[in-house]
């Protein structure tokens, strides 16, 4: 079984927070999460994947996309192999480049990149137990 890293519902609360629309097909994306009180901001490739400001989707962070939980190569290989993919409609792989460890009353915040398209997520520090710097991730999105 896969090691789901992290698992919540977004509810879209603003599109470019900062009014800078930097990319056409770039949105920065505003969101919290209904279960832990999460807050992320997100940039997802808009023309591919649009959402919308009230939208609630399900977010998964995970090391592999193997449902056995065997560690992926690196390698996309197109065959008829089941994937975690399979259930999720955006899916983008990266690199958690910043861990900031939340003290006292401070949220704990990570950071990670898509290959440019940035992920910032903050909240409570004993939700980022299971992160490490350096660690390859997928991040799987699907509207509910």
């Amino acid at each position: 079984m896969v090691e789901v890293l992290f698992e919540d519902i977004f509810r879209v609360e603003r599109l470019n927070p900062d009014d800078k629309k930097l990319f056409d097909k770039v949105t920065r994306i505003e969101a919290r999460s209904e279960r832990f009180d999460m807050f992320m901001h997100l940039d997802i490739n808009s023309e591919v994947y649009p959402l919308k400001v009230g939208q609630k989707f399900a977010l998964l962070l995970v090391p592999t996309l193997n449902p056995d939980g065997t560690p992926d190569t690196g390698y996309y290989v197109q065959n008829n192999r089941q994937s975690l993919a399979d259930n999720f409609e955006y899916v983008m792989y990266g690199k958690l480049f910043r861990i900031s460890e939340g003290s006292g009353r401070e949220k704990a915040e990570i950071n990670i990149s898509f290959g440019g398209l940035l992920m910032m997520l903050k909240g409570e520090p004993s939700q980022f137990n299971k992160f490490e710097l350096d660690q390859r991730l997928f991040l799987l999105i699907r509207k509910v």
